[in-house]
């Protein structure tokens, strides 16, 4: 890793570090002035510090947050993390949420800030796992809704409850399909599932079909995120640790493969 990777994805880490303090102010200082969080990818997204601010105020502030890393990835100005988040919701409910978060990053006022955050965990499943704490759960629910109401209204609640949605098992065939024939070598395959989609290393580096296949022949793939129109997998070939995000269509094609790897 670059002293210039090191210092892009330092500044993405800073997020979580202050997160997990309840920093309000050194968080959303983290951000440009037209900063955009998506939290979980597919909701109602929250730009510029007052939007931020309330962010922070609704799901950040009031809770305890921690987090379990397995791979921190640089790619260009993009840092994609790998991890699971432990978020204490009560005294005795505790969420364990497996996501990827990614970090775009960029130079504001002489320093390196955050550009983008997009959070690809599912709702759905959290909502599920919070259920079942059972009546311990109603104290904290009620907080989040009321929190929600309070801060962003009910314009923002709406817009919260749109990351239910997310792409459904046609898609997740469509990928898996696409990454069995891409590990094995099966270029016929992975030209037909691909269509016209763009195939990007990274955010910005448009790459061949051939440069593709020769960085995941052999690969592991595993932890599938389904959150709003995309999939995103954690990626293991040997020594390197990467993460694939899939976009899709209404149909259910794929419009986008984005390759995060150092």
């Amino acid at each position: 890793m670059t002293q210039n990777d090191r210092e892009i994805l330092a500044a993405a880490e800073r997020s979580l570090q202050a997160a997990g303090r309840g920093d309000r102010s050194g968080w959303v200082g983290l951000f440009t002035p037209d900063g955009r969080v998506e939290d979980p990818v597919g909701s109602r997204p929250h730009i510029g510090p007052d939007q931020i601010s309330a962010f922070f105020d609704t799901f950040i502030g009031p809770r305890q947050l921690s987090y379990r890393s397995t791979a921190d990835i640089v790619s260009g100005s993009t840092v994609l993390r790998d991890l699971t988040l432990d978020v204490r919701m009560g005294s005795a409910v505790v969420m364990a949420i497996p996501a990827f978060l990614r970090y775009s990053v960029r130079e504001s006022g002489g320093e390196l800030k955050i550009a983008e955050l997009q959070a690809y965990w599912e709702l759905p499943p959290m909502i599920l796992q919070f259920g079942r704490h059972g009546l311990r759960a109603a104290a904290p629910g009620l907080a989040l809704a009321r929190a929600l109401l309070a801060n962003q209204g009910p314009g923002g609640a709406i817009g919260f409850v749109r990351g239910l949605r997310r792409v459904g098992t046609s898609a997740r065939r469509t990928l898996d399909g696409l990454l069995g024939a891409v590990a094995g070598g099966d270029e016929v395959t992975t030209r037909r599932l691909l269509g016209s989609a763009a195939v990007i290393l990274g955010d910005a580096s448009p790459i061949g079909l051939e440069q593709l296949t020769g960085r995941l022949r052999g690969a592991h793939f595993a932890k599938y995120i389904a959150a709003g129109p995309a999939i995103a997998v954690s990626v293991v070939n040997g020594d390197e640790r990467g993460v694939l995000i899939a976009d899709f269509t209404r149909d259910r094609s794929i419009s986008r493969l984005r390759y995060f790897a150092p």
